[in-house]
């Protein structure tokens, strides 16, 4: 084991070779000596393997915030989210009561062709009862995860049957959407929400642009509002679907990397036509790699709040016992010059606490509480308007954090499951006079109220779960109450895009958006449109 542990020891040390020979075999020497006396003196055994793993989690995060060690067994789980896809029975759940509600089968998925159905109750699997047991969402996931190919067997009880239906799934590989949703806001303009830039993103995102045309799209919201990023590659070919050809979309240096610029090509669905792009402090990464092309060529107008600031760019480096780390290579810049990292010269916590931070100071609130010195001024491509390299993108619109609505009965229903528990029991129990009613997401969008009797039922089932309506506060979160209501019965009866169709009219940076998609925004800047 010692062996093993020094072999990944070396592996690590060893890279670049062109490190300084000499000072590298005595910094080893003596770690491995250190090692030999721990494993041979050490007053208690030693776990090597744990040993190590610190080791290499202390090494890195000395460098900087986002260069990782990740353990084996944590490897393919991370990539996921990225790769787009997974092995599993396809639903989308949530548990409600210590039971497990299927919210919707994923369309196309194992479960929904052996006929699982949105508010079926999971009561046993592969035997083994597991209702009103205390289950949690990693006990669903590790039970009804697992290679494609291998059978799960479920009970299912399904409202309006006594006895339980059984159900033999094979599991099979089960997409991860990074589109959350299209549609159409106006009769011109189109809505995309992006989650994540995985490796299936720019498929789906052309699937949307194609269908929004379809409809006579002219203009575009692209939403990344929360969105942390994922694939530089991804975010490139997103920044060349607005770009013109030849045009240098970002550029990537590094200590052992020389610099590296990537232009956009010939190919673009939406070179033409107005652009906003919605970003907050949830924005990062391959986010600001696309909002930041876009502003510095004057492409579009970037509307909400400064995003993240991660300009870092990480390789994944494999290691022999099968972990990996990700560690820092380069460091990325906007087409203007832009680095957009933020300091992290302060350490790990630091770092991390510095989005707080701005609440604290103010800034969510108004630009002005930000300091902008003029070391960090730099000037778009076309129009040399001023932009700022200040750890982050600052919008060309800013959109205040909105907190007007907030209430603590608003945020205990919220934080605590009770209006997702109460609408999926709403939306089983009158699943089918609902669709009946409004065969369509536009049907439900423009004709479904959120009346007095359902809010009724709700306060009295917020009650039952110890949250008691709190008049006041019901008035000053009105609006976001009753919406979010009709939103989540939209998403579990249609799909995830209905819930944004529902809720996005009440959202500041939507709105500001939609405004600005007629005002005069886009020739003040003299952005480009056509």
């Amino acid at each position: 084991m010692r062996n093993i542990i020094l072999l990944c020891l070396v592996g690590i040390l060893s890279l670049p070779h062109t490190l300084a020979a000499q000072s590298q075999d005595y910094n080893l020497e003596t770690f491995t000596t250190l090692l030999y006396q721990i494993n041979e003196m050490y007053v208690d055994s030693v776990n090597n393997d744990k040993l190590l793993e610190d080791a290499m989690v202390g090494m890195l995060e000395k460098l900087d915030p986002h260069s990782v060690y990740i353990p084996a067994d944590e490897v393919k789980r991370m990539n996921e989210p990225l790769k787009g896809n997974f092995d599993g029975v396809g639903i989308q759940f949530n548990i409600l009561k210590d039971t497990i509600f299927v919210v919707s089968p994923i369309s196309g998925g194992p479960s929904e062709k052996v006929g699982i159905m949105a508010g079926d109750r999971i009561v046993t699997i592969d035997g083994e009862n597991w209702g009103g047991v205390g289950i949690k969402n990693s006990d669903v996931t590790r039970l009804l995860k697992g290679p494609k190919g291998t059978v799960v067997e479920v009970g299912v009880l399904r409202r309006g049957t006594k006895k339980l239906i059984d159900f033999e799934i094979t599991r099979d590989k089960i997409p991860l959407y990074s589109v959350d949703a299209y549609f159409m806001a106006d009769p011109q303009t189109g809505y995309i929400k992006v989650n994540r830039f995985a490796a299936t993103t720019m498929q789906e995102f052309r699937e949307g642009i194609t269908a929004l045309k379809a409809k006579g799209m002219k203009n575009l919201i692209l939403d990344l509002q929360g969105n942390g990023g994922g694939y530089l590659r991804t975010a490139i070919a997103m920044a060349d679907e607005f770009l013109s050809e030849g045009e240098l979309l970002v550029y990537t240096e590094g200590r052992a990397y020389p610099k590296n610029e990537t232009f956009a090509t010939n190919r673009g669905d939406f070179e033409k036509g107005k652009l906003a792009i919605l970003i907050d402090e949830g924005s990062a990464s391959a986010s600001e790699i696309v909002s930041g092309a876009v502003q510095d060529w004057d492409r579009g107008v970037i509307i909400g709040r400064r995003s993240f600031g991660k300009g870092l760019v990480q390789k994944p480096v494999s290691l022999p016992n099968g972990s990996m780390v990700r560690l820092t290579t380069q460091e990325y810049f906007t087409p203007a010059g832009r680095c957009i990292q933020k300091p992290y010269d302060e350490g790990k916590d630091a770092y991390l606490k510095e989005k707080s931070e701005r609440y604290e100071k103010g800034e969510l609130m108004s630009l002005d509480n930000m300091e902008l010195p003029d070391s960090l001024k730099f000037y778009t491509k076309r129009n040399k308007r001023v932009v700022y390299g200040a750890g982050g993108i600052i919008p060309d619109v800013f959109v205040p954090l909105d907190t007007s609505f907030s209430s603590d009965y608003y945020t205990d229903v919220i934080r605590k499951g009770i209006m997702n528990a109460f609408v999926l029991n709403y939306s089983n129990q009158h699943r089918e006079k609902l669709i009946a009613q409004y065969p369509n997401v536009d049907a439900f969008v423009s004709d479904f109220n959120v009346d007095k009797d359902l809010l009724k039922e709700f306060f009295a089932y917020s009650a039952k779960e110890e949250v008691p309506k709190v008049d006041k506060d019901y008035q000053t979160s009105q609006l976001f109450i009753d919406t979010r209501i009709k939103a989540l019965i939209a998403r579990n009866l249609y799909n995830t895009s209905a819930f944004y169709q529902v809720i996005n009219p009440i959202l500041p940076a939507y709105k500001k958006a939609m405004d600005v998609m007629s005002d005069d925004t886009f020739k003040r800047l003299k952005l480009v449109q056509n």
